[in-house]
């Protein structure tokens, strides 16, 4: 039994949809692996789901709160 975790790569939909022929999906992982040597070597995709930041046109909050509280 394997102890260390292998690291999760993350991929665009698109690359996972690319390429499906040579994967296939493990629920025990969450996550897609090679088919037939997957379970030992290979690497782990996962669909990238994380967000990118985005930058925040609104007003500061935080030195705004500070601001009120100080005067």
């Amino acid at each position: 039994m394997r102890t260390v975790q292998r690291p999760r790569r993350y991929l665009a939909r698109h690359w996972l949809l690319l390429l499906r022929p040579w994967l296939r999906y493990s629920k025990v992982r969450d996550a897609y692996v090679l088919r037939g040597v997957g379970r030992r070597v290979g690497p782990v995709l996962r669909v990238d789901r994380r967000s990118t930041s985005r930058k925040f046109d609104g007003a500061e909050r935080r030195s705004a709160h500070g601001a009120a509280r100080i005067a």
